[in-house]
């Protein structure tokens, strides 16, 4: 749970605004917002493309990730995604264009 935390703070400082905007999810693209999460829960970012891998970091909204790529995987498409040091992969129908 300290560690949940501790990471949530992180993301948080490392958050901004972004831009009203339509997603387009090719390959290094650039910055990207995360949207779409319930207030009282955290989009989370995972060590790999998919739900079988562990939780690396919670993302709030308003995070801002720089996304390296995107695959389909099931019926979802996960992005590779970075912010700061820490990279990992995300689901992208959180993600909203910067």
């Amino acid at each position: 749970m300290r560690i949940t935390f501790c990471a949530a703070a992180a993301a948080m400082a490392l958050t901004g605004c972004g831009r009203d905007g339509d997603v387009n999810l090719l390959p290094g693209l650039g910055q990207f917002e995360v949207i779409g999460v319930e207030e009282d829960d955290m989009l989370k970012m995972r060590a790999g493309p998919g739900t079988g891998f562990v939780t690396v970091l919670g993302l709030p909204n308003g995070t801002i990730l720089n996304v390296d790529s995107c695959q389909p995987m099931g019926n979802t498409r996960w992005c590779a995604v970075s912010l700061g040091g820490i990279k990992g992969h995300v689901s992208a129908a959180y993600l909203q264009e910067r």
